[in-house]
């Protein structure tokens, strides 16, 4: 064969250029598979984790490190000492439908969220909210019923992302919102496929495609990332993995902090969990060192309250719950139950739920409380425990909404708390935009819930990123619950 010189060079540089031609793709691996596509009406996490800045946006968002950014809203006046909030919208943004999105549409958002037969899971996002005026089609003014500084942050939530009333009767099967993705397609059991939104009004996503992957199993996870078949591994189920990923140069190892609280939490609404003297029994009858050790390998931070440990506000509490058996023999006399005290465990199928659910029964049989564990797909839990008639006795769950403490003050929320000094706190907290005076009454929150011992607070959820070394892009932190791709690419 001969090859003349120009047609090497030729060929030299149409292998370069393929060299150099990045990936546009991207398969995404998350451990829990969304049990619908409507963020505003399921508390399912991983409804966000596949949709929020992907496919849905809101008022506002989140950014990376937890900072409060314009969105659909690019600007917003604040008037009447707090009351008011008058938002000034992006112009040409339209919904993956091809319908245009204007104020109308924040405005059923809006009091869709907050209707007396809302099921939004965060309704009281909205329950501040007075009325909701279109001002014009880019103008929409919010009147509160009392002043809150919080109220941008609230309006960045995955429960408040903006919907048309055009899209909605099929939002749970196929979502339709203006972000730089578009949803495509969802093999339920397997994966949700979302491309790139060609008309995006905002700043383009990098990818053409994404797949989304549901890989429940900590070994599956593993032999996944080592045959290549995933490229990024969001929420790692399994740390004993990750020494093992940093020593290969395929691999990159991303750890950082989410808003996850992960707890133990205890129907407060019934027997024997209604007794604050056998609540505080569990409590010191758990080893926090022993749970993050055995079950997420030395990785995570122990928390005594419902709050952060890297918010500026965390108190320290822990020593409330010091593990401490004796003490919980003691108390559980106190109470007056008779051992063995039977109860159910009921633990969802995240790794950190089932370790940490495995750990936890051991020790709680060493003071003579016996947990039947219950081991639930996710949508089970979901109808059984979290909605539904919260039949459970004990359960392992990771709260990772942001600054979350509020959901103590809904009596009719799963854990059936019922305190009305903390539901004071709370309401003085929603009016208060003195910053000092809102930083003593949420150390206040933590304090309350703490030495009620509500539930057993375990550890600060971390989170481990497994991804292949090419990926850029991807948040290091989780300040929602959201793995945003809108700036995720490969490099060459």
């Amino acid at each position: 064969m001969k090859v003349t010189v120009l047609g090497a060079l030729t060929l030299a540089a149409a292998s370069g250029a393929a060299l150099a031609q990045a990936r546009d793709d991207l398969k995404v691996a998350l451990q829990l598979e969304p049990p619908n596509m409507d963020p505003t009406s399921n508390a399912a996490g991983a409804i966000d984790q596949v949709l929020y800045a992907n496919v849905f946006q809101g008022l506002t968002r989140f950014g990376p490190d937890g900072e409060i950014l314009p969105d659909l809203a690019k600007s917003w006046d604040i008037s009447e000492g707090g009351k008011v909030y008058t938002f000034h919208l992006a112009e040409g943004v339209k919904f993956h439908d091809g319908t245009d999105f204007d104020a109308s549409d924040v405005k059923f958002t809006l009091d869709r969220a907050r209707a007396p037969d809302s099921t939004n899971a965060q309704k009281g996002l909205f329950a501040g909210i007075d009325t909701v005026e279109v001002v014009d089609p880019l103008t929409v003014k919010v009147v509160l019923k009392a002043p809150d500084g919080a109220f941008p942050f609230k309006m960045a939530w995955g429960d408040a992302v903006i919907v048309a009333p055009e899209s909605i009767k099929d939002i749970a099967t196929y979502p339709v919102g203006t972000g730089p993705f578009k949803f495509e397609d969802w093999v339920q059991g397997d994966h949700v496929d979302l491309e790139k939104n060609p008309d995006y009004w905002g700043t383009p996503a990098k990818l053409d495609h994404v797949e989304f992957k549901f890989i429940s199993d900590p070994t599956a996870a593993f032999a996944a990332m080592m045959a290549g078949d995933v490229d990024v591994f969001y929420s790692y189920p399994a740390p004993e993995n990750l020494p093992q990923f940093e020593a290969d140069p395929r691999f990159q190892v991303i750890v950082g902090s989410t808003e996850g609280e992960t707890i133990m939490a205890m129907n407060n609404a019934r027997p024997p969990f209604d007794n604050k003297l056998v609540r505080e029994a569990v409590a010191h009858a758990v080893n926090r060192k022993e749970v993050i050790d055995g079950a997420m390998f030395g990785y995570g931070t122990p928390i005594g309250t419902h709050f952060a440990p890297h918010n500026p506000d965390y108190v320290d509490l822990t020593s409330l719950s010091d593990y401490d058996p004796e003490k919980s023999k003691e108390l559980l006399k106190q109470a007056g139950v008779t051992l063995p005290l039977k109860v159910k465990m009921t633990l969802p199928p995240t790794a950190y739920a089932r370790r940490s659910g495995e750990i936890i029964a051991a020790e709680l049989r060493a003071v003579g409380i016996e947990p039947q564990i219950e081991n639930v797909e996710w949508a089970q839990w979901l109808s059984s425990t979290f909605k539904g008639a919260h039949d459970f006795d004990l359960t392992i769950i990771s709260h990772t909404e942001p600054m979350d403490i509020g959901i103590y003050a809904n009596p009719d929320y799963y854990f059936g708390y019922n305190n009305p000094a903390f539901q004071k706190v709370m309401a003085d907290l929603d009016v208060e935009t003195d910053t000092a005076k809102r930083s003593a009454l949420l150390k206040e929150a933590q304090t309350i819930i703490a030495q009620d011992y509500v539930n057993a607070y375990l550890f600060q959820l971390p989170l481990q990123t497994v991804a292949a070394a090419g990926v850029k892009g991807l948040w290091k932190n989780a300040p929602t619950q959201a793995t945003d791709l809108t700036g995720v690419y490969w490099e060459n």
